[in-house]
């Protein structure tokens, strides 16, 4: 069983590098203040960092404050403080700090500091995708106990809209006896609509040994709306209804279905002096509107600093959960773990 999943594991991290690598035109341009000119490929700009690749120097960082202008043909979809989206090319500007896009075949000059991402949303399929790969394990031979701790999420973009997919396992075997399963994944979709807000739409499965959850599978539907966005920091709310279906680990119980709320707070900082350091974190509360009375919370707690370069970061993952009501079937009503990562960001 511990083999298998190793396995599985690297299947995945080499099908997913396999794709990190493709071939793309570099014809961009990037005019730094102290007058260098950069001619690559413009990957996207997140938290004021602009994503660059270069040839014979793999992928570097621009921060946000030393970029001058930027040239490129390809569409980008480009979003502002304000909340606004503009989907446009770049030309250069004669102003220092400021790029030419086009609104309505008419020229505009905006500020690069108002501008919090910038995504490609036609071109080369593979640069539409972003994401993270997350790897983390202990072994201790005086109690024969490993532990594997695999997380990440891999989102694809298009215009105004988002697909997501994010997982997290882990596992703890004790003479090659799985002891600790605690694992979720959840494909979400979501579409950006005016003054910051968005609809989503999710779907969900999730176990958890602690808890006596074998299988929960949720579907929920509703929106999420940006407080604030910029180059330093995300603060967004999202609030769903939720359909849930679940089975415990007893074999008498039969499956549950219920319906409930969700509402979630999550802020994300992100640092791009050096070091830099990002950091995520969300908590969730679950209230059930049908069936027995039940509250369910999730916090997540994920800081990472760059080593190397900005892809490679090391950092450490805290989980915990809450369920006033478990299965009769639980070792708990509550599960928490904090696991060391080494993570991969890919583009």
């Amino acid at each position: 069983m511990k083999n298998t999943t190793i396995h599985i594991i690297l299947f995945l991290i080499v099908m997913i590098f396999s794709q990190i690598n493709c071939f793309s035109q570099k014809t961009d341009t990037i005019v730094h203040k102290n007058g260098n000119i950069l001619k690559g490929d413009f990957k996207k700009m997140d938290y004021g960092i602009s994503s660059w690749k270069m040839d014979g120097m793999g992928t570097i960082s621009v921060e946000e404050p030393f970029v001058s202008t930027i040239i490129s043909h390809k569409q980008f979809e480009i979003l502002l403080k304000n909340g606004r989206l503009y989907y446009s090319s770049f030309e250069a500007s004669e102003s220092a700090g400021e790029v030419i896009i086009t609104e309505d075949g008419q020229k505009v000059s905006i500020l690069i500091d108002n501008i919090v991402e910038i995504h490609p949303i036609k071109g080369n399929f593979w640069q539409r995708f972003s994401g993270n790969i997350s790897l983390g394990g202990n072994f201790s031979k005086s109690s024969a106990l490993t532990t594997i701790a695999f997380s990440g999420n891999l989102d694809f973009r298009n215009k105004k809209t988002t697909f997501l997919t994010d997982w997290i396992l882990n596992l703890s075997y004790q003479n090659d006896s799985l002891i600790t399963n605690n694992s979720e994944v959840n494909i979400s979709y979501q579409h950006l609509f005016k003054d910051k807000w968005s609809s989503l739409v999710g779907l969900g499965r999730s176990q958890n040994l602690q808890l006596g959850i074998k299988e929960r599978y949720n579907l929920s539907l509703g929106a999420i709306k940006d407080i604030a966005n910029n180059t330093w920091s995300r603060f967004y709310v999202a609030a769903a209804l939720t359909g849930i279906t679940e089975r415990s680990f007893d074999p008498n119980s039969a499956s549950q279905e219920d319906v409930a709320g969700a509402i979630q707070i999550a802020y994300d900082i992100f640092k791009y002096t050096s070091p830099k350091i990002s950091l995520k974190t969300n908590i969730t509360y679950i209230p059930y509107f049908t069936g027995d009375s039940r509250d369910r919370v999730n916090f997540n707690l994920n800081p990472n600093i760059s080593i190397i370069n900005n892809n490679f970061k090391v950092g450490f993952n805290f989980y915990y959960t809450y369920d006033s009501n478990p299965p009769v079937s639980s070792l708990s009503n509550e599960d928490y773990g904090i696991n060391l990562q080494l993570t991969y960001s890919i583009n």
